[in-house]
């Protein structure tokens, strides 16, 4: 049935709303403010195509990201990749602006952030930013070890406590922003570095007391956060995302080795229920939502979504800037004396 625009919904479904927090599967846009578009010549350490008030109108509700510093006398928390010289996307506070700016005009939903936390900021450091972009207003600090206490996304929605953040990782807990929440205590993942489409891995490899045991992963009442994401190797050790395969990575289709819906319906049988969060690049292509909904069992029940092209966006450079650009990326790690990983989560 198609629901009306007077529907109760939540996440874009109202089949949702009654369903705990840690019983539906959010879409997430992996290292989400890193772009790759016509913006900045298609950057290769871009992990996606469109912004993040895009992925959220699209129907993305777990953005990541990397917290880093420009260098060891500033304390203002950027968002870079791997480094602030390889890609800045700017500062954390305009970013959370954003996304709270988003909030603000879509009350009915919850988003989740994961903040890679690359210059082991403390919590209070970190809240200021979410205090200074106002964010912090939609805050969830209730958060429980046992992923079966977790609220209903109704119930966030009514409290006005939209926003549930994790952190990898805090140095010092969190008493000073109750609100940011120890990733790996709340979280485990399958491996994120993968270069070759068979090599799709569902068990778990963080937090490292769990690391090889789908059975201890599953009693331990964590989360899990299945990773699926290509990379490939460029000259010099060099990882970027392969933007080439997205297609078939992010296929709904079971029977593509290496698919989302592959590794989704695998992750699935493994620990009897599907994933909680779907990190992916590229989040547009495959769909990768159309996983999503098969797992939520949503179908097409859904609305509010606005529509973005499956495509993959035209990396083809037609001039000596774009092509200089992109070969930056890589003279740049060179001249840094260091490889980056640019899909470290």
């Amino acid at each position: 049935m198609l629901y009306s625009a007077l529907t109760y919904t939540c996440n874009n479904s109202p089949a949702l709303c009654s369903r705990s927090y840690s019983n539906i599967t959010h879409l997430g846009a992996h290292d989400s403010p890193f772009l790759s578009n016509a913006t900045n010549k298609y950057q290769s350490a871009g992990n996606q195509f469109f912004n993040t008030t895009t992925q959220l109108d699209a129907g993305v509700r777990l953005l990541s990201a990397q917290i880093h510093t420009t260098n060891s006398s500033t304390t203002e928390l950027r968002l870079c990749h791997s480094d602030c010289s390889l890609l800045d996307s700017g500062s954390l506070v305009t970013w959370l602006e954003e996304i709270r700016t988003w909030m603000d005009n879509n009350a009915n939903e919850v988003v989740t952030l994961l903040l890679v936390n690359s210059v082991s900021a403390e919590a209070g450091r970190i809240g200021a930013d979410f205090t200074s972009s106002g964010i912090s207003k939609y805050a969830y600090a209730g958060g429980s070890t046992a992923s079966s206490t977790w609220p209903t996304l109704q119930s966030l929605i009514s409290a006005n406590t939209r926003l549930v953040t994790f952190v990898a990782s805090l140095p010092s807990g969190n008493t000073a922003a109750p609100y940011l929440f120890d990733e790996f205590t709340y979280i485990y993942e399958n491996p994120f570095t993968v270069l070759s489409p068979s090599n799709f891995s569902c068990l778990p490899d963080r937090p490292a007391i769990v690391r090889g045991s789908a059975s201890s992963a599953k009693s331990s009442g964590r989360m899990f956060l299945m990773n699926h994401f290509l990379d490939k190797e460029q000259l010099f050790g060099i990882q970027t995302p392969d933007v080439d395969k997205t297609a078939s990575t992010n296929s709904p289709d079971p029977s593509i080795t290496g698919s989302l819906g592959n590794a989704a319906q695998t992750c699935s049988t493994t620990y009897g229920s599907a994933p909680n969060f779907i990190l992916v690049d590229y989040f547009n292509v495959g769909p990768a939502m159309s996983t999503v909904d098969t797992l939520n069992g949503v179908g097409n029940n859904v609305v509010g979504r606005k529509s973005v092209t499956q495509s993959i966006l035209s990396q083809s450079f037609t001039g000596a800037g774009n092509g200089a650009s992109r070969r930056s990326t890589i003279a740049l790690v060179l001249g840094l004396g260091a490889t980056f990983v640019a899909s470290l989560i």
